[in-house]
């Protein structure tokens, strides 16, 4: 009889033998202590078995919880370290998260997020470029209060974008993929990246971001869901005005001309039905969540009206309990959001005390000095430290890893060599979405798009590539701009 496990072995081995060998083998460097080094060790061990997947990555995070406690790595005493190890689960930034997946849930049980996907394209779907932008804007348009961009793109946008190909009988199945399913299937997905680069609440790892950010400034810089909105709105909007037409002539679909989509998009509208109470209350509380976050309030009414993020969160999530919306069986039920809680509480965890015992302000030194020898401006020594952050991407299947093993240690190292500290986290957090661009495994949202078939895997690493430079390009150049006249540095 086969032996099940709840692991898989090879990536497991990997993953435990290279953390033995750091701890074990790797001689402990001038400056850090055992301490520092042995967490480490565990560290990158969790991160190459979430690179690996050798374990859903919340069972990786209560094994990375067990392992700081029992070794003992951030206190010689017990009770301590267990508390170390579980101290992540009262940071309001992963309960923002949480909290904001479960009121995401509303879009999808009320059917709004599909609704807004066929109203725009009844309005913007007389051309497949017109169906591209109205993809487009109803992805901007759920991204403030979806922050899993994987039920955003995948679960919400993606089955709008489907059922509009299919009436076109464009079907990888009979190979008319090039009728428009790839043009569109490719804009459902280069929208998603944007748009999570443009709202802390858009993608689950931004706010680890803001807390790195906080962190490495000793809360000098305090990224506020305002504050990063506004400062990505314009090369947000820049980028998602150009990304459909650099794909339609990359991949300009066969049919041009889709007059019979607005009438499809009236008909499942019609299918729908006129809009219900449910949908109504969800669209008011999606309303009140909006202006609480951009702190709206506070800027009509004086500071003392100021609502914090994850309270806000809590409101919606209570209103949408209260009336009905949502019962706590669909709250219990949405796996993803107790799911995040538990990895993003973990991963915190870990950087957090990388940074308490000194090894982060160590490897960033470290960094700082290799690149320093180079006698670059900073300007050019933070564009190479910006290169080698994104297109690490292409060995991570995980941007929360990515973010949580590399963030930290750059941004500090940028600091280090004279970058102003604004600017840097700004280009950095638009980077930590831009990335996702790269590959069919880059982040949730990708093997559920290139998996349904529309996309070669050379297409998709080759736009992905040239929408990684574009959309770069875009933020630091425009974004650079754009934060100098918002005196963010």
């Amino acid at each position: 009889m086969a032996i099940h496990l709840g692991f898989k072995p090879i990536p497991t081995v990997v993953a435990v033998a290279v953390g033995l060998l750091i701890w074990f083998v790797l001689p402990i460097p001038d400056g850090v202590t055992p301490q520092a080094w042995h967490l480490l060790a565990m560290f990158v061990g969790v991160i190459i078995a979430i690179i690996g997947k050798a374990m859903p990555i919340g069972a990786l995070s209560i094994i990375a919880i067990m392992l700081v406690a029992i070794t003992g790595v951030t206190s010689d005493k017990p009770a301590m370290a267990m508390k170390d190890a579980l101290s992540s689960f009262a940071n309001p930034l992963i309960w923002l998260i949480g909290v904001a997946i479960m009121i995401s849930r509303g879009l999808l049980k009320t059917g709004l997020g599909a609704r807004f996907g066929y109203w725009f394209i009844a309005l913007f779907g007389k051309r497949t470029v017109g169906i591209g932008y109205s993809l487009a804007l109803s992805e901007l348009l759920l991204a403030p209060v979806t922050p899993s961009n994987t039920a955003r793109g995948g679960g919400i946008i993606h089955p709008v974008m489907k059922s509009i190909a299919s009436s076109y009988d464009s079907d990888p199945a009979k190979n008319t993929e090039k009728r428009m399913g790839k043009y569109l299937a490719l804009v459902n997905y280069h929208c998603n990246p944007i748009s999570s680069a443009m709202f802390v609440t858009a993608t689950a790892p931004n706010p680890l971001v803001v807390d790195l950010v906080a962190k490495a400034t000793n809360s000098q810089i305090e990224l506020s869901w305002g504050t990063w909105a506004l400062a990505m709105l314009l090369p947000g909007l820049v980028a998602m005005a150009v990304m459909p037409l650099i794909i339609y002539w990359m991949y300009p679909p066969e049919i041009k001309q889709t007059p019979n989509a607005v009438t499809f998009a009236h008909d499942r509208l019609r299918e729908l039905g006129p809009m219900k109470r449910d949908e109504y209350i969800m669209l008011a509380i999606f309303a009140l969540l909006l202006v609480l976050w951009a702190g709206i309030p506070a800027m009509l009414f004086g500071k003392a009206y100021t609502v914090d993020p994850t309270t806000t969160a809590f409101i919606g999530l209570s209103l949408l309990l209260l009336s009905g919306v949502l019962s706590w069986d669909d709250i219990l039920k949405e796996k993803s959001a107790w799911d995040t809680i538990t990895w993003f509480a973990a991963l915190v965890m870990m950087a957090t005390f990388l940074s308490k015992l000194g090894l982060i302000g160590w490897f960033s030194a470290t960094l700082e000095q290799s690149i320093g020898h180079l006698g670059w401006h900073w300007m050019g020594s933070c564009a190479l430290l910006l290169l080698a952050y994104m297109y690490a991407h292409y060995i991570f299947a995980s941007t929360t890893a990515h973010i949580t093993a590399m963030f930290g240690a750059f941004y500090a190292t940028g600091l280090a060599l004279g970058a102003p500290p604004m600017l840097f986290a700004l280009m950095l957090a638009a980077a930590s979405s831009i990335m996702m661009t790269l590959t069919h495994y880059a982040t949730g949202t990708s093997p559920v798009i290139f998996g349904s078939g529309y996309v070669t895997l050379g297409e998709w690493w080759k736009v992905g590539f040239v929408m990684s430079i574009v959309d770069l390009l875009i933020f630091l150049c425009i974004g650079a701009v754009w934060w100098k006249v918002l005196g963010y540095y």
